[in-house]
C-alpha cells in the first residue's frame, strides 16, 4: 500500500480519505472536462467510522489515505450513503480487509447493495431520522430517496454540524484543493450547475422539498461534505442557495439556440435568429452540436428562458446530434421554457416538425411559428428568422 497518499483533515476527528480521478472525461453521458473526486470520510470517534468508499479502481488510494491516520483494521463501522458504484465499488475490498463490527445503509440500500456485489458481511438497515452512537459523538440519518437513486441518504454528524451529503451539493472537479473556499467561485457555480443540470434536474421538485425538509429538522449545518468535488467548510449556505435557485427553474431573458448543420444553411438561420433575439434585448448562447457537447447545452439551459432547436433534414429525419440532444433532454424534464424549431431541407423537410413535436412533448411552449428554408435560405427566409428571434425575445419575462 503506497505512502504517497495522505488523508486531509476537516476537523479534529474527521478526515477526507477519498480519491482523485484526474482522467475521467465522461460521467452518465456528460462531459467532465475537469475530472472528479470520489470522496470518502473517516470519523475518528470511539467507534471509528468510514463514510462511503470510492470507485473500485481507486480503493488502494483510499485505503492508503486511511492508513496515513489510523490502521484500517481499527475501523468499527462502515456507512454507505449511496449504492452507485462510484461510491460503493470499493466496498467488497474494504469490508473484507476491515471486517467492521457494523455495516450500515438505508433500507433501500440494504436491498440494492447485495444486487451489486457479493458482500462478506450482513447489512444493518437504518431508519429515516434514526441515530447511531459512535461513543463520543453520534450521527443521524436522513433519507433522500430519488436524489438521485432510491437508496440515497444523508448522514449528519451531530456534534460537528457536518452533513455528509452523498451526491447532493457536489460537482465533478479533480483538484488538490479539498475545500470550496480554495477554488474560484466562478468554477464552483459553473461546475455545480453543470452537475445539477445533468444529474439532478429531473428531481428538481424533490430537491425543493428536501431543502424544506432539512430546514424543518432544525439542524444547523456548518460543513457540507459531498461525495464529489470540494467540501464546503465556509458558507455552506451558498451551494444550498444555488440548488434552490436551479431547482426553481425560473426563466430569464436568455435564449439557447442549439443546432447542427450540413451545408451551413441551418447555421445561417441560427445566426439570423440570434440577431433577432439581440435586437429584442435578450441574451443568447448559440451552440453547434458538433462543437458543443449536449451536457454543455443543458448547463446553459439551467438559467435560460427559451430553447430554439435547429436541424437540417437527413434521411427524412433530424440530424443525429439533434435527435440525441432531444432524447437526453426528454429524460431530464426541463421546465418553464418557451421555444420553437427551425431548419433547412432539400426535398422532404420532416426534421422541423419532428423537433417541434419533441419540444411540445417536453412541455416547451412553442410561442413562435416554426421556420423551414429550402436548400439555401433567401433574404426573405432570413428576415423571417430575425422576426422569429424578436418574437421569442418579446415573449421572455421582463428584466
Amino acid at each position: 500500500m503506497s505512502d504517497s497518499f495522505h488523508a486531509v483533515k476537516l476537523n479534529d476527528r474527521v478526515y477526507w480519505v477519498g480519491a482523485i480521478d484526474w482522467a475521467m472525461r465522461d460521467f452518465h453521458g456528460y462531459a467532465t472536462r475537469r475530472g472528479s473526486t470520489y470522496n470518502a470520510y473517516l470519523i475518528l470517534a470511539d467507534k471509528v467510522t468510514l463514510i462511503d468508499t470510492v470507485k473500485a479502481p481507486f480503493v488502494d488510494e483510499m485505503m492508503a489515505r486511511v492508513a496515513s491516520v489510523i490502521d484500517p483494521a481499527k475501523i468499527d463501522y462502515v456507512i454507505s450513503n449511496h449504492t452507485e458504484m462510484d461510491h460503493s465499488g470499493g466496498l467488497p475490498v474494504v469490508l473484507d480487509r476491515v471486517k467492521p463490527e457494523k455495516f450500515l445503509a438505508s433500507r433501500m440500500g440494504a436491498k440494492a447493495l447485495p444486487e451489486h456485489f457479493a458482500l462478506p458481511c450482513d447489512i444493518t438497515p437504518v431508519e429515516e431520522g434514526g441515530s447511531l452512537s459512535l461513543g463520543d459523538c453520534s450521527v443521524t440519518f436522513v433519507e433522500t430517496r430519488m436524489l438521485h437513486w432510491p437508496d440515497s441518504m444523508f448522514t449528519y454528524l451531530n456534534e460537528d454540524k457536518l452533513l455528509f451529503s452523498s451526491d447532493a451539493f457536489g460537482m465533478h472537479v479533480a483538484s488538490v484543493e479539498r475545500f470550496a473556499d480554495e477554488i474560484p467561485e466562478t468554477v464552483l457555480e459553473y461546475e455545480g450547475g453543470k452537475y445539477f443540470a445533468n444529474i439532478l434536474l429531473l428531481y428538481a421538485p424533490l430537491i425543493l422539498k428536501l431543502i424544506e425538509k432539512v430546514g424543518k429538522l432544525g439542524i444547523e449545518i456548518a460543513t457540507i461534505a459531498p461525495d464529489h468535488g470540494p467540501i464546503w467548510r465556509k458558507n455552506p449556505e451558498k451551494i444550498v442557495e444555488w440548488y434552490a435557485k436551479w431547482a426553481a427553474q425560473k426563466p430569464t431573458r436568455k435564449a439557447v439556440i442549439a443546432y447542427d448543420t450540413m451545408w451551413k444553411s441551418t447555421e445561417t438561420m441560427a445566426r439570423a435568429i440570434e440577431q433577432g433575439l439581440v435586437d429584442g434585448d435578450a441574451s443568447v448562447k448559440v451552440m453547434h452540436l458538433r462543437a458543443d457537447h449536449r451536457s454543455d447545452v443543458v448547463t446553459e439551459m439551467l438559467d435560460a428562458g427559451a430553447l430554439l432547436v435547429g436541424s437540417p433534414t437527413l434521411n427524412n429525419g433530424m440530424f443525429p446530434t439533434v435527435a440525441e440532444l432531444l432524447c437526453y433532454l426528454k429524460g431530464l424534464k426541463p421546465k418553464n421554457l418557451i421555444g420553437t424549431a427551425f431548419g433547412s431541407y432539400g426535398w422532404s423537410g420532416e426534421a422541423v416538425g419532428q423537433i417541434a413535436e419533441e419540444l411540445e412533448g417536453m412541455k416547451v411552449s412553442l410561442v413562435a411559428e416554426t421556420i423551414k428554408a429550402k436548400y439555401v435560405p433567401t433574404e426573405k427566409d432570413l428576415a423571417a428568422c430575425r422576426a422569429l428571434g424578436l418574437a421569442i425575445a418579446k415573449a421572455l419575462p421582463a428584466k
